[in-house]
């Protein structure tokens, strides 16, 4: 036996029995942005009393949702957090006093570099606890999560990761989690050697939000849709009761006009305000916008550039404090 093929096994050993199979019922099929995803996948045991992690589209449209474990005692979860914006979620179990749970350390995925070794373990196509290994193919990547924000600082390895993988750890070759597998690109929806894995730092701030207030706490502007135009983002929607709006913002004007006997109304978009800046820092995308805002807390200040019509105005919205679920 080879000392790699020792490293694996030993790793195996100590993490197999912290990876649960998670099935969903009741529920439509969740999709994920980069490949369709079924009604089951996989979660992580983070701690002693029965927390999971697993992806936020694995358990998305769950009305009842079971969690197998190692050693196939199938037992009812509830929903605990979610986290669309970075597809995280955490669910909790409670274990009979007879089965202990396995929990898998946390790593530091900021140390990761190309080329470093990792394993993958996960249930594809509902094979329990399979194992899958890799090297981390590059690091930075973005993908799209369920409400349309961009998933930064995105781990890419060629460990096979397949349906089913969704929401298992991703390991270094010390067999401490450094990411949550969460996608694959493909065009069949199996593994193509393209693995993506979401950061197990985000995670670490994230899951404790998650569990304490089940969701995340973040400062919010209060504009629900825009429309990316040249000038920057022009507001499509817009909460009526929102920061924004109550600072004057404004989005599509009800119009009314004459059309022969008739009196026609519509919403006329060419009339919102379009951001142009925040705080004097350009905005050319919704992520622009909304990534600036969360380095924000709730109840600060933002000065909003605005182009309305003709003309360029500065409007101070304050902001309020919206949870993610």
């Amino acid at each position: 036996m080879s000392s790699e093929e020792a490293t694996n096994i030993r790793i195996y050993k100590a993490a197999n029995k912290a990876v649960v199979n998670i099935s969903i019922s009741g529920g439509e099929e969740a999709y994920f942005s980069v490949v369709p995803r079924e009604g089951f996948g996989s979660g992580t045991i983070i701690s002693g009393d029965g927390y999971i992690l697993t992806n936020y589209h694995v358990i998305e449209n769950a009305n009842q949702i079971r969690v197998t474990l190692f050693d196939g005692t199938v037992l009812p979860a509830v929903k605990v957090g979610e986290d669309p914006a970075n597809d995280l979620a955490v669910v909790k179990i409670n274990a009979p006093e007879t089965i202990k749970l396995t929990t898998i350390p946390f790593g530091d995925s900021s140390k990761l570099e190309v080329g470093r070794k990792v394993l993958a373990i996960g249930n594809p196509f509902g094979l329990d606890r399979t194992l899958s290994q890799g090297i981390v193919s590059s690091l930075g990547r973005s993908i799209l999560s369920e409400n349309g924000r961009l998933i930064k600082g995105i781990i890419q390895t060629d460990a096979a990761i397949n349906p089913g993988n969704s929401g298992g750890p991703l390991l270094d070759s010390s067999g401490k989690l450094i990411g949550i597998n969460t996608a694959i690109m493909s065009r069949t929806g199996q593994s193509a050697g393209i693995g993506l894995a979401i950061p197990i730092n985000i995670a670490k701030q994230i899951v404790p939000e998650l569990i304490a207030h089940h969701g995340v706490i973040r400062p919010d502007l209060g504009i629900l849709a825009v429309q990316l135009v040249d000038s920057g983002l022009r507001i499509v929607k817009i909460d009526p009761e929102g920061p924004a709006a109550k600072a004057g913002l404004s989005g599509p004007k009800l119009i009314v006009y004459q059309d022969g006997p008739f009196r026609v109304s519509g919403w006329d978009v060419t009339l919102a305000d379009v951001i142009m800046a925040i705080d004097n820092t350009p905005v050319h995308s919704t992520d622009d916008l909304l990534s600036y805002i969360e380095l924000k807390k709730p109840g600060q200040v933002v000065t909003l550039t605005v182009l309305r019509g003709s003309r360029v105005v500065k409007i101070a919205v304050k902001l309020a404090s919206s949870n993610s679920v």
